[in-house]
């Protein structure tokens, strides 16, 4: 049997060669010279592509330039964060501010408070800052603390707070005057004892004319009357009345606690949340609000900002302690100050008391030393009994605002002539709220009410107001001069 070869490759056997066994260099040289050329790479299109890495890396060193500039540019003067403790705290601070707001302006800061909730221990305290006190308002140099909300409502007050206390504000609520009297009404009104007869009347005040009218002794308060109680203000001052506030406030807690508000109290908050402005989240209200039994029982502490009265220019302030507020303070958070916070302390008094006018008595403090000379003449005088010269004041030193209320034609016109002749400056006569006021009233100032003693017609004399100026207001009883 014939053994059959295929041939059928011979050919290309002939030129092929034991790549197997031949040297690498051999088989690539005879490769060059037999395979043929490869075909050439495909032209790759190139797009032109944005490097946006290059341009991120741009802006991000832009902005680090920004931010560097803008720290080495501010102004050493600015307030400072809160530097109070190194310690890590859940202590929260709630800054409340009863606001009464206008229809033709931003409205004033009529109250301020600071509530400070400890957690931990269940506790709670109240911290009241006068709206007279004194600080330092970014932009604004010093000035009375309500004015804030004025400059920039109560983002700014805050700010504020939180620079002149030297602690976080966590939170920030803001009541208004419809709010305060829907959120009193929701609770079925507040049991206060009034301390003594409150009556104030004020026409200019209040949208239209603020009129204050409470009696002495325990009574059950509804909105409209509890605003008045809280708003009073007397001879006392502002301390008279954040008093009475604090007073309300630990009333109206007994309220809201009692066992018929209680289980209703979620749903009381849903209702009036829509009446107050906030940033604290409603279930941290709930929270708070369900503790609120234990912060009962463990007492609600309060306080003011300590400090002294004084004038600047005529005008009223209260100086406040810093170094007793800063501590007060920390007290409340039962946390201590550190080394930092105390000398955050002392140079924010150091440029408080630069920034007083010399001269300036507080108490027994004043802000520049006086000489040996004065001082032993001041001695020499308080070995005497101090006699004070009061000047009587003079009808001519009262100015009168008439309000005609009595529907009767030339009343105002008639009081206001009336008044001239005795001596009286007449600012201007207008026309009230016809059947609404029965009895004719004359407000002036405590120390001048005796000035209208002796008027041809029916009134009723009151005290309040502000010095050197007094409201007849004619109501339904007046009678026509002969």
């Amino acid at each position: 049997m014939e053994n059959k070869i295929d041939d059928t490759n011979s050919d290309n056997d002939k030129n092929d060669i034991d790549t197997l066994n031949t040297p690498d260099w051999l088989s690539r040289e005879w490769r060059e010279k037999n395979d043929p050329p490869p075909p050439p790479p495909p032209k790759k299109i190139y797009k032109k592509k944005k490097n946006y890495n290059r341009l991120i890396a741009l802006i991000i060193i832009l902005l680090l330039v920004l931010v560097g500039f803008v720290f080495a540019n501010s102004d050493s003067s600015s307030d400072n964060p809160p530097t109070i403790t190194t310690e890590q705290t859940n202590v929260l601070n709630i800054m409340i501010m009863g606001v009464d707001r206008r229809a033709d302006d931003v409205g004033r800061s009529d109250t301020l408070m600071v509530l400070t909730y400890n957690p931990n221990e269940q506790k709670a305290s109240l911290l009241s800052l006068p709206r007279d006190t004194r600080v330092h308002i970014e932009k604004n140099d010093y000035d009375k603390i309500n004015h804030a909300y004025a400059y920039g409502g109560h983002e700014l007050t805050q700010k504020v707070v939180e620079s002149f206390l030297n602690v976080p504000i966590n939170y920030y609520v803001l009541i208004d005057i419809q709010a305060f009297e829907k959120i009193i009404d929701a609770v079925g009104g507040v049991d206060i004892d009034v301390e003594k007869r409150m009556y104030y009347e004020d026409p200019w005040d209040d949208n239209g004319g603020l009129v204050i009218d409470l009696q002495p002794g325990l009574q059950h308060l509804n909105g409209k009357t509890a605003i008045q109680y809280v708003r009073y203000r007397d001879g006392e001052g502002d301390i008279g009345r954040i008093n009475r506030q604090q007073k309300f406030m630990k009333a109206f807690l007994a309220q809201a606690i009692s066992p018929s508000i209680l289980p209703k109290l979620p749903d009381i908050l849903s209702n009036i949340s829509s009446a107050i402005q906030t940033n604290m989240p409603l279930s941290e209200m709930i929270a708070l609000v369900s503790n609120l039994p234990t912060i009962q029982q463990n007492g609600l502490s309060s306080s003011m900002v300590p400090g002294q009265p004084a004038y600047i220019e005529d005008i009223s302030y209260w100086i406040p302690d810093i170094a007793k507020t800063r501590n007060l303070i920390a007290q409340n958070m039962g946390i201590t100050l550190n080394e930092t916070a105390q000398k955050d302390t002392e140079s924010t008094i150091k440029a408080y008391e630069k920034s007083l006018p010399k001269g300036l008595k507080m108490g027994d403090i004043t802000t520049e030393t006086p000489s040996t000379e004065e001082k032993s003449s001041t001695q020499e005088d308080n070995t005497a009994p101090a006699k004070e010269k009061v000047e009587p004041v003079k009808n001519e030193d009262i100015t009168v605002l008439v309000i005609n209320s009595s529907g009767i034609n030339g009343a105002g016109a008639e009081v206001a002539d009336i008044l001239k002749r005795k001596g009286f400056k007449i600012s201007s006569v207008e026309t009230g709220n016809t059947s609404s006021r029965e009895h004719t009233t004359i407000t002036a100032n405590e120390h001048e009410t005796d000035c209208f003693y002796g008027m041809p017609f029916t009134c009723t004399i009151m005290s309040g107001g502000s010095s050197g100026q007094a409201t007849v207001n004619i109501g339904l009883d007046y009678q026509k001069q002969n």
